[in-house]
């Protein structure tokens, strides 16, 4: 069957024998069961018509699911990864009709995920279509995640997806079993959370006047102001809401550059010394801004009192990490700053660099007493990686090298690899082209581990994660066009054990990639076609910065 991504084992019947379900199947959900149970009733209810009545005592019921020992299904040397045995999960379909195990709520989700992709494209509908009838192949498949981070990262700083854009992503993503979204908050460009007891981040750090049309050497402006952010309860259904699905939440805001946005709510965040920070707006146009924080006592105050309120609407069982960004830093600021240079002289520091590894190390003793873990992009590794700190490796493959081998856990993100926002093929119709070609078939050959590491640091790679930045992507269907269908590829690299993958059978995956779409027009997802954009997909005239030729392997 078209399964992605790609289970671990799974049989088929082989004279294609199927099971008919009648107009209102009957429920049995075993002790654990009852969160899959509610979400399958809602979403699966939706497409169906069913209403998935639950089985009365001894009655019998055509789908059942529980929690209990999925790895008796597997093969020797098949089972679940060490510490992902709750993801793991068991499907039987036979006469008698469904048979669902979880190894934990996790497994059971990722086991409907399956269900619904083996009822059909219809399966994904909101609403049932007239005269449809519902059957699923006899089957056993037994499937454990390769990888326990399995992530997306959003950037919804530089233009903002609304709130209801997010909840969608969650369902896309749990869909494709991929388990962490990664929301990119706050950056030069705009703030996107509500900080009550710092309210002006969002009165004044959410709203730029005008945003540049395409990469920053283009001359086209859009003179709309644009902004937005989520308040409190917003980012409380989110992330309830990514619970449900078991899909963890990682906020980052941004330390000690990419600030603009703050600076320009709050002007002594800056390096006033050099700068009139009181003239600063929130930033219209891409790039790195030189304006950074201060390294003053004031600013960590400050910014513990951020924490402290993210901390609240992330609890640490749906937000054990949390993101500081830490990269893209200038210094220049800080070596014309009197105050800086004393600042590093008091601190006993080496430098500009030492005074950003102060930073972050500062934030991550903060973090870690709170019950949390920081964690950053590679530049954080400048200066001296802080104890403790996770590294998103995103310049290459070298940072998390480097973090693993010192005994550093890792998520390998490397934007020669993996960064969605990068264009999908050359030629003059591809919107706004981005850095080089990362088409379908390179992101399914992408290997989160690389073969330079020893056995004990590839163990310290969590996982992967695809990356989409939004200053070219304005708009839902910008970035829809960008992440797919290549997060479906994404997904089958972190979920599925691989091959090299010079070995692994793109062709295979093409043909499985036929029915996905129509799962994906289903869902309302604006993909690229296999044939290259449609007419509105297009940007004619709007500049991007397309890179030439094979990426190098960092």
């Amino acid at each position: 069957m078209d399964l992605i991504p790609a289970p671990r084992l799974a049989a088929f019947h082989e004279r294609g024998l199927r099971f008919g379900f009648g107009p209102q199947p009957v429920l049995a959900a075993g002790p654990g069961a009852e969160g899959a149970a509610r979400l399958l009733r809602r979403e699966l209810g939706a497409a169906t018509g069913w209403s998935l009545p639950a089985a009365g005592p001894g009655g019998g019921a055509e789908i059942r699911i529980g929690i209990g020992p999925a790895g008796r299904e597997f093969g020797e040397g098949e089972g679940p990864e060490p510490g992902l045995e709750s993801e793991a999960y068991a499907l039987v379909v036979d006469a008698t009709g469904v048979e669902l195990t979880g190894g934990g709520e996790a497994g059971l989700l990722w086991g409907i995920q399956t269900l619904r992709q083996l009822l059909g494209p219809d399966a994904y509908r909101k609403a049932p279509l007239p005269g449809r009838t519902w059957s699923l192949p006899y089957a056993r498949i037994a499937d454990a995640p390769r990888f326990g981070w399995r992530g997306l990262m959003l950037d919804v700083a530089r233009h903002f997806l609304p709130k209801d854009g997010v909840l969608r992503y969650i369902d896309l993503i749990a869909a494709h079993k991929l388990n962490v979204l990664h929301l990119h908050l706050t950056d030069d460009q705009g703030w996107r959370v509500e900080i009550k007891r710092h309210p002006r981040l969002t009165a004044v750090g959410a709203w730029r006047a005008r945003s540049r049309r395409g990469h920053r050497a283009s001359p086209l402006w859009n003179e709309t102001p644009h902004g937005g952010y989520y308040t409190h309860d917003d980012i409380r259904e989110i992330v309830a809401y990514a619970a449900e699905r078991h899909v963890r939440v990682v906020p980052e805001v941004d330390v000690p550059g990419h600030s603009q946005a703050a600076i320009a709510a709050y002007p002594e965040l800056g390096n006033t010394d050099v700068v009139d920070t009181a003239a600063l707006e929130v930033w219209d146009d891409w790039g790195i801004s030189e304006n950074v924080l201060a390294p003053t006592e004031a600013v960590l105050r400050f910014y513990e009192g951020v924490f402290e309120e993210l901390l609240e609407l992330f609890p640490a069982e749906v937000s054990p990490f949390v993101h500081v960004g830490g990269d893209e830093c200038p210094k220049a600021q800080w070596k014309a700053s009197a105050a800086a240079q004393e600042r590093i002289r008091e601190l006993g520091v080496d430098g500009e660099d030492g005074l950003q590894s102060w930073f972050i190390r500062h934030f991550d003793t903060w973090l870690a007493e709170r019950g949390r873990r920081l964690i950053g992009w590679d530049e954080i590794l400048e200066g001296g990686l802080a104890p403790g700190a996770a590294v998103s490796s995103w310049r290459g493959y070298g940072g998390g090298v480097a973090a693993a081998e010192a005994g550093h856990d890792v998520v390998m993100c490397p934007e020669q690899q993996v960064y969605l926002d990068h264009r999908q093929a050359a030629g003059a119709d591809e919107p706004t082209p981005i850095g080089y070609v990362r088409s379908l078939e390179d992101v399914y050959r992408f290997e989160p581990i690389p073969p330079k590491l020893s056995a004990e640091a590839a163990a310290r790679v969590l996982g992967a994660q695809a990356n989409v930045w939004t200053e070219v992507t304005e708009d839902q269907g910008r970035v829809d066009y960008q992440v797919f269908p290549r997060l479906a590829a994404f997904a089958e690299v972190v979920w599925s054990r691989q091959p090299a993958p010079e070995e692994r059978d793109f062709a295979a995956f093409e043909a499985r990639m036929a029915a996905h779409y129509a799962r994906l027009d289903a869902l309302g997802v604006g993909y690229r076609p296999p044939a290259g954009p449609l007419p509105w997909q297009r940007r004619p005239g709007v500049l991007g910065r397309p890179i030439e030729g094979a990426p190098p392997n960092v």
